[in-house]
Order: C-alpha cells, then sequence, then structure tokens
C-alpha cells in the first residue's frame, strides 16, 4: 500500500487508538506513506508529531447541542473541512476513521473520492460522526459489542493500544506481583503501602481534583500513597514522598502496574488500559455527554474490577469513608491484567487490508 489517512483528533481517546494502529501499520508497510487529519484544537497536535507521523489540519466543524445562530454556519464549515479532508486523501488507498469531530467530513470526503473507509469505534455507545460514516463503509469495528443500530454487524476488535502499555503487559506476564512491586518503586513510592492513582483524563478533572485536595490529608495520615495526574491545564500541587503531583503523566503503563486503586473518568482507552494492567478501579462517569462513558465501565463492573460512582456522589467525605473498602476489593481481584485488547491493532490493519482489496 501507498498511503492511508487516519482520522481521529480532539482527545486521547480518539488519537491514542489511531496512533497504535498507525504504528501497527508502518510495521507491516514500513514504505507508506501515513497521514494524521486533525484540527488546530485537539490534542493530535502534539500527540501525532509527538510519535512521527504527519498531521494535516483542516477547519473544525463544531455542531451546538443547542438552537445558536451558529447553527448556521454549520453548512459552510463542513463544505470547507469536505473539500480539505479531499485534498489529503488525494491518492490515498484507505481512510481509517475513529470519531470525534474530524472525522465526519474526512467520511463524506472519502464516500466522494470512493477511497475505502474503516472505522474503529471505541466507545460502547456510538458517536455521531462513526454512525454516520457507517454508512458509507461495511468494513467497520468496535470495542464493544454493539446491539442496535448501523455499527450492530462490526467486527469486535477491542481497543487498540498504547505501545507501553503492550510492552507492560507482556512484560509483567511473567510475574505479576513482581511487575507491581517495581512499578512502585520506580515511580518512587514505598512497595509496601497502598498506592492510589488518580487522574481526570488527558485534559484533567477541576471536580475529581478538588476531592483529592480536600481528602489528601487524611488519605496519607491512613498510610495510603497518592499519585496524582492533574491535568496539563490546571496548577499543580507540591508533592512529598507519599504525595506526587504531574500536570501529565507520560508513563501510564507504569502508573498503572503500581496503583492499587485507579481513580478516573471512564473513557473508552481508560477503560481498555485498566483492564489490560489495572488492579481495581472506580470510576467516575463526565457527567456531559451521551453517557458513553457510564457505559464503557460496564464491563469491568461485571468482572468485579470496578465500580462507577456519580461525580456529584464523590465527595472527601465519600472517599475517606469508603477507601479500605475500595483497598480490600483491589487486594481480592487478581493479580493479572487481561489480554482482550492486546491484538486489537493488529485486527484493525487486516480490516484496512480487506478494504483495500474488497473496495467500499
Amino acid at each position: 500500500m501507498k498511503k492511508i489517512v487516519l482520522a481521529g483528533g480532539g482527545t486521547a481517546g480518539h488519537v491514542e487508538p489511531a496512533l497504535a494502529v498507525a504504528r501497527e501499520f508502518r510495521t507491516r508497510y514500513p514504505q507508506s506513506e501515513i497521514t494524521f487529519l486533525g484540527t488546530r484544537s485537539g490534542l493530535e497536535t502534539r500527540l501525532v508529531p509527538d510519535a512521527g507521523f504527519h498531521l494535516s489540519l483542516i477547519s473544525k466543524v463544531k455542531i451546538s447541542r443547542s438552537l445558536t445562530p451558529s447553527l448556521a454556519l454549520v453548512p459552510f464549515s463542513l463544505l470547507r473541512s469536505v473539500a480539505q479532508s479531499v485534498r489529503v486523501l488525494r491518492d490515498a488507498d484507505a481512510l481509517v476513521g475513529f470519531g470525534g469531530y474530524v472525522s465526519a467530513p474526512a467520511y463524506i470526503a472519502a464516500a466522494l473520492t470512493r477511497t475505502p473507509i474503516v472505522i474503529h469505534e471505541a466507545n460502547a455507545r456510538p458517536g455521531i460522526a462513526n454512525r454516520l460514516g457507517a454508512h458509507f463503509t461495511r468494513y467497520t469495528a468496535v470495542s464493544h459489542s454493539v446491539h442496535e443500530g448501523v455499527l450492530s454487524d462490526a467486527l469486535i476488535s477491542g481497543l487498540p493500544l498504547r505501545e507501553d502499555v503492550v510492552i507492560a503487559f507482556r512484560a509483567a506476564s511473567a510475574d505479576w506481583k513482581r511487575a507491581r512491586l517495581e512499578a512502585k518503586r520506580a515511580l518512587g513510592f514505598s512497595d509496601s503501602k497502598p498506592l492510589i492513582f488518580i487522574f481526570g483524563g488527558s485534559q484533567g478533572s477541576a471536580a475529581i481534583n478538588a476531592v483529592i485536595a480536600s481528602a489528601q490529608p487524611k488519605l496519607q495520615a491512613a498510610g495510603i500513597q497518592i499519585l496524582h495526574g492533574v491535568g496539563s491545564g490546571n496548577s499543580l500541587p507540591q508533592s512529598s514522598d507519599d504525595y506526587k503531583a504531574q500536570n501529565y503523566i507520560t508513563d501510564m503503563a507504569t502508573a498503572y502496574l503500581a496503583a492499587d486503586i485507579v481513580i478516573s473518568r471512564s473513557g473508552a482507552v481508560t477503560c481498555a488500559e485498566v483492564n489490560t494492567l489495572g488492579r481495581y478501579a472506580l470510576f467516575i462517569p463526565l457527567p456531559i455527554g451521551n453517557g458513553e462513558q457510564e457505559l464503557n465501565g460496564q464491563d469491568l463492573v461485571s468482572q468485579g474490577r470496578a465500580e462507577i460512582l456519580q461525580q456529584k456522589s464523590f465527595t472527601p467525605d465519600w472517599l475517606i469513608a469508603q477507601v479500605d473498602q475500595l483497598l480490600k476489593k483491589s487486594a481480592a481481584t487478581s493479580l493479572e491484567g487481561s489480554s482482550v485488547d492486546i491484538e486489537a491493532a493488529s485486527k484493525i490493519v487486516a480490516l484496512i487490508e480487506h478494504a483495500v482489496q474488497g473496495g467500499r
């Protein structure tokens, strides 16, 4: 193959699976051109170049959830983004879409240029862009079973994982107990005390951060260590031996391995990474959107490896009162991670190959 274009921008939940597929594709087709589509406001402007891939920017088409005058401009901005996508798709063998703002115009452009389309949906409840794109192709994959709608017959591929998570899983599989103790030490924590790993997604969460700030003194007094990813746009609290705060945690694999409890949002990527490397998770779903975050965590809840708490119920008093019970649940779960998503990127690349051979 000569060239593929990947469309998945905005949040890490769209970008990271796309990067995982791009790496797998580059391994199989080292001479091919790999281009990402993105917008200026998304995390792809940093993550894609850092990973060594070319990024082409198109205009963002943002549709308001309420009736506002800006809705009248949507057709014009969509046409502009479609035209920009058509130029990027020139000579491409396939478009691979992962949802988000950038994917909808890319799907339309691919349909107009008769470029084969492959779609991966990470969330348990598919987003609008991927539901649109699925009308243009039969080459679709999902991380979770979808029981109705246009993606109900999609391949259940799992979620393509970041390279460091896959490497950590394979290394830890020889001895999970040892790997977890070594991860704590690598992060500068004691391996004899419990560790809570807290983060609020790629941008952080002010609501979660506020709860942790209030609960931190009592948690530390109880002998609990904390690794806290506060988010790139939030102020950084002072760290200590038992409390380490970072704006952006780059070594997520080690953090998952070290954690006795993970407290986080339940984005699709987070749920997959927790499933692969984590112990026990308390998920605080983002209280906006179409409810996909609560659905994303249900598989882990059914396995007894997680529980879900609404943000309004997540208070300092609740956490202090429940932390011992959370640690007991964590200790009762298997030390081993799950391999269910390990081959997901390979499955998506195989789907790309089928799409190119079979056309639309």
